[in-house]
């Protein structure tokens, strides 16, 4: 089986034939027909998120279930599912309160296996870790049932793929997280795959003004078509002057940062009015960030988003609801498609900013 593997860091992926088991109890095996290219999975390449090593990359997948292990009842071969990266057992203290994003179960299990420890890829006998519970960008993947999402089989896999990260944690940060209300207004740093869909839950949630801040104009263009209503380029100018200029004077209600980098964690909080609220989604940066205590005057609110606060059995189909109503918007996110062996070509890509999303397709 061909899968991308990251083997060292700061080094280019290899497509590589490795060797998997088939699924053990409540495990499913799904033949993966689309995988986004996101940007968490090159931070695993540079370190900045850790995981064990060698480890199959791809946390936003679709694709077809082939086989499933004993005692599964979530899903049967045949069925077309998205892949989520937080597989909610449905009964912890999390799960049970309706933050299925934070399951405990989850988030206590051994990063880079599956749910009894051991992982299902080999090479030449030495193990190979799944990143992110889903490993998409492999021609298989052997998951947990509960990180099979079943869905209509009418949707283009491709556009499902997407929402197995950047639009469930984008477009539900907006309307989750922050819960953006009809009439108000929103700022969002970073027009990548996530900010892109942030920008498209607020405008859906009924936000008046929608600001985009971006370094690249084709990046805000791109902005511009899903729904923001302004744009400002930040590469030669403080945005927050032109953010209050747009908000008279006040700040806006909401700031939403998907990059993750300390400075616009900070321009996040300066955005907003008293009583707003910032929510960060980009992966921090592992350097300590300094606040004047200050800028948090007012009752500000600042939050960090996982998974866009999603009941993902719940929020994934919804949202294919809503893009086949023609409200959410996934063709025009995916601006090219890759096969598997041009994994690297597509980093580049995205580094670049050339991509809303890129897709590998097998």
């Amino acid at each position: 089986m061909k899968a991308a593997v990251l083997y060292e860091l700061n080094q280019p992926v290899v497509v590589d034939d490795i060797d998997m088991e088939g699924p053990k109890k409540g495990e499913v095996l799904v033949r993966v027909a689309a995988t986004g290219v996101c940007h968490s999975c090159y931070h695993a390449v540079t370190g900045k998120i850790s995981y064990p090593l060698p480890v199959v990359l791809g946390d936003e997948g679709a694709g077809i279930v082939e086989e499933v292990g004993e005692g599964v009842t979530l899903v049967k071969p045949g069925d077309h599912v998205i892949l989520s990266w937080v597989p909610s057992c449905g009964y912890c203290i999390y799960c049970t309160q309706g933050y299925s994003n934070l399951c405990l179960k989850a988030r206590q299990s051994e990063r880079g296996s599956l749910f009894d420890g051991t992982t299902r890829y080999k090479k030449n006998g030495k193990t190979i870790h799944h990143y992110a519970w889903v490993a998409s960008f492999a021609e298989y993947t052997v998951i947990p049932q509960e990180s099979a999402i079943p869905i209509d089989k009418e949707i283009p896999l491709d556009k499902a793929a997407l929402v197995g990260c950047s639009v469930t944690t984008g477009f539900c940060a907006a309307t989750n997280t922050a819960q953006v209300r009809p009439g108000s207004s929103v700022v969002v740093f970073g027009t990548g795959g996530i900010g892109l869909n942030a920008i498209q839950g607020a405008a859906v949630a009924g936000a008046e003004k929608v600001i985009a801040v971006d370094l690249l104009d084709a990046k805000l263009e791109m902005a511009r078509q899903l729904g923001a209503t302004h744009t400002i380029n930040a590469s030669n100018l403080d945005p927050i002057p032109e953010i209050q200029s747009l908000t008279d004077g006040l700040g806006a209600d909401y700031a939403i940062e998907a990059i993750g980098v300390n400075v616009t964690y900070e321009q996040a909080i300066r955005a907003i009015r008293p009583r707003g609220k910032a929510i960060w989604i980009g992966v921090p940066d592992r350097e300590p960030l300094s606040l004047e205590p200050g800028i948090l005057g007012g009752e500000k609110m600042v939050m960090t988003s996982t998974y866009g606060s999603a009941r993902p059995r719940d929020d994934m189909p919804r949202l294919l609801a809503l893009y086949r109503a023609g409200v959410l918007r996934l063709d025009e996110l995916i601006s090219r498609t890759y096969q598997l062996e041009e994994i690297n070509e597509a980093f580049e890509d995205l580094l670049n900013g050339e991509v809303a999303r890129g897709v590998i397709q097998f």
